[in-house]
């Protein structure tokens, strides 16, 4: 369960799967709709009499991206027919197009007539209810279409365009579509279908022995007809190649801004911190919905998905990447996160990224008791973000605009959601959406939002409001070590629980109990944190081959295996990467960096061969569980990459 290849411009996305096939294609937001639901967008290939789509098992593949680039660089070899083909994938960097450049190389040596077969399966806006296939004479194109949504393919060879045709009923009683219709190369050329209905074009050329030829193939998305064959003209005015081409030096500008000084890190780190900023900027949307992942096949296990933007992931993501330096490309989840905070003033569990509330499993009520349906920390979390990115950036337009909306609403709430007898933060689910109580990451998290808000207070003359943010920040403080901190076990508990009438520590050992030195609550030279710390690098570290660090003991998410004391939990990219930022902040010399670097070289070795990151690893082959790319995970690297740089230009002056 993973996408290998992704690629976006903050107004569509789309995802590959090992094949190259197309699975996924979300506009006009990054997230929503899905236009494609996971099914294939086959590519298949006829030579002289045979026919192979590129799923065969006889297909040898290889998947990168072109250097520094949203371009893909695919090479696909099957042995047996003699044909290996380059393949290279893009959207454009402004419009919503989609581009694909296919190089054929004959190994034989004699000339051969190759077609290539490009299956289009789409459910416009999530369904397959109601969609129209069509040919469309005016500009010889294929196009799809339902209500405000048109999508055009066209292709071109050095022997014209489309060659062959046909649309048809696709996963409707008998019918599979007219992928099945390719397998013979020749198409039955029928015009037009309706309702669930698939289509599929040929283009076709003659590669010469020992040599090669390239095809291009593309798809525009627009609202109505007229744009959308606008688009077409657009492609076809400037030549996909140019287009293409064009693509890869925008993105090379792009990461310009980014650090190129590592230190000692070894090139493939490099080159997956520099990935990592680009996967991270195709799962987020121009309107500011930083979305968590858009892997659609975790559909198949409750039928949702991860296609929203959590607060939570969309501060941490946003934080990361201001580090880096890109600034304006987070500014708009501010603002998102302005318009979307309620009228009491605090964010909701998750929303969908044109704004609206996503779905939730937190309940308003249980057991008869009314419960607040929030995890609090996505709130404080986006004001701690928010001032890290002043901090940095000392653009003071940002947060002024957003001072009323956001800022003090939202600290207007988290000063008062607290329970008085502990001075510690109400009960709300925590970070992982999983259990109900007071957390320490959560306490940690409205701590550092408080005192961001306090000294946003400070920077607008806003000074009672500042003392009252500040105070509160100080006595949530003072909570969490009087009632969270178990001198016994030498570390922070998890969290509270209520039962039986009083609250209980719930002493699970628990990774995100690094939000006390992230959140700025104590000093990373704290004694509670490098107990706290220590055990969790001891108790949570997967004893396999695999390695990494677990969530917390005993993860049933996805759980592989039952024998805790070996594996507490699968490996998580981001989990792991904390404790390499603990040891990044209390390195004292060069050697010091040792341990956070190889831990820098075992995500880089347990990315996917695109160097796309899952969220977590199965702990005896490596291999990604759940969702891939999740966006968390690579700008956890990115931020890791940044701090460890930062630390050891400082080590080195020494």
């Amino acid at each position: 369960m993973a996408r290998h290849l992704v690629i976006g411009n903050g107004k569509m996305l789309i995802n590959m799967d090992q094949h190259g096939f197309i699975r996924d294609i979300y506009y006009p937001y990054v997230g929503q709709l899905n236009h494609v639901g996971g099914h294939y967008c086959r590519v298949g290939i006829w030579v002289q009499g045979e026919f192979s789509w590129l799923d065969h098992s006889e297909w040898k593949f290889e998947l990168d991206y072109v250097e520094d680039s949203l371009v893909t660089n695919i090479r696909a070899r099957h042995d047996r027919l003699g044909i290996e083909l380059q393949i290279n994938d893009g959207i454009h960097q402004r419009e919503c197009i989609y581009l694909k450049q296919i190089t054929i190389r004959n190994h034989r040596d004699k000339a051969r007539e190759v077609r290539l077969f490009f299956h289009q399966d789409l459910m416009i806006e999530g369904t397959e209810v109601g969609d129209t296939a069509l040919y469309y004479p005016d500009n010889q194109t294929i196009v799809h279409y339902k209500r405000s949504n048109y999508f055009m393919f066209n292709g071109l060879t050095d022997e014209g365009g489309i060659v062959q045709y046909s649309t048809g009923v696709k996963r409707f009683n008998t019918a599979e579509g007219t992928w099945r219709d390719a397998e013979d190369g020749v198409l039955m050329g029928n015009g037009i279908a309706q309702g669930s209905v698939d289509s599929t074009l040929c283009l076709k050329t003659t590669v010469d022995g020992e040599n090669e030829k390239t095809v291009f193939y593309w798809m525009s998305i627009a609202q109505n007809l007229d744009k959308v064959k606008e688009l077409d003209h657009y492609v076809r005015e400037h030549h996909p190649e140019r287009l293409l081409s064009r693509v890869v030096v925008y993105w090379r500008h792009w990461l310009e801004r980014a650090e190129s000084d590592l230190g000692d890190l070894p090139p493939q780190v490099a080159k997956l911190f520099k990935l990592s900023l680009l996967i991270v900027r195709t799962q987020t949307d121009e309107h500011g919905a930083i979305t968590a992942a858009n892997d659609t096949d975790i559909l198949q296990y409750n039928r949702d998905h991860y296609s929203y933007m959590w607060p939570r992931d969309g501060a941490l993501v946003a934080d990361a990447m201001s580090l880096a330096g890109y600034q304006s490309m987070i500014a708009p989840f501010f603002t998102f996160c302005a318009n979307a905070i309620t009228s009491e003033g605090y964010l909701n569990h998750k929303y969908n990224p044109d704004g609206t509330v996503g779905s939730s499993w937190h309940p308003f009520i249980v057991q008869g008791s009314e419960r607040l349906p929030i995890q609090e920390d996505e709130t404080a979390l986006v004001l701690f973000a928010l001032w890290q990115d002043y901090t940095r950036h000392q653009i003071i337009e940002l947060p002024q605009g957003l001072y009323s909306k956001l800022i003090r609403h939202a600290a207007n709430f988290l000063s008062s959601f607290i329970e008085p007898e502990l001075n510690l933060p109400k009960p709300s689910y925590d970070l992982w959406e999983e259990r109900y109580g007071i957390w320490t990451y959560t306490v940690a998290s409205v701590y550092g939002g408080l005192m961001a808000a306090a000294n946003f207070t400070d920077l607008f003359g806003d000074y009672e409001r500042s003392d009252h943010y500040r105070r509160t920040a100080e006595r949530m403080k003072q909570g969490m070590l009087e009632h969270l901190w178990n001198e016994e076990a030498g570390r922070f508990a998890r969290g509270l629980i209520y039962k039986d009438g009083k609250w209980v520590k719930d002493m699970t050992l628990e990774s995100s109990m690094f939000g006390v030195l992230d959140f700025g609550v104590l000093a990373v030279d704290d004694e509670r944190v490098q107990k706290t710390m220590k055990s969790i690098k001891q108790g949570l570290r997967v004893k396999t081959e695999i390695g990494g660090i677990a969530r917390y003991k005993n993860d049933y998410y996805f759980q592989q295996t039952s024998d805790i004391d070996r594996i507490p939990g699968n490996p998580w990219i981001i989990c792991t990467l904390w404790v390499a930022n603990f040891e990044i902040q209390t390195a004292a010399s060069l050697a010091d960096l040792e341990s956070p670097k190889r831990t820098l070289e075992w995500v880089t070795k347990h990315a996917l061969p695109s160097g796309i990151l899952p969220e977590q690893l199965n702990p005896f082959d490596g291999s990604p569980l759940s969702v891939a790319p999740l966006t968390w995970s690579h700008a956890t690297l990115v931020q890791s990459v940044c701090k460890y740089a930062a630390k050891y230009k400082e080590l080195k002056r020494l």
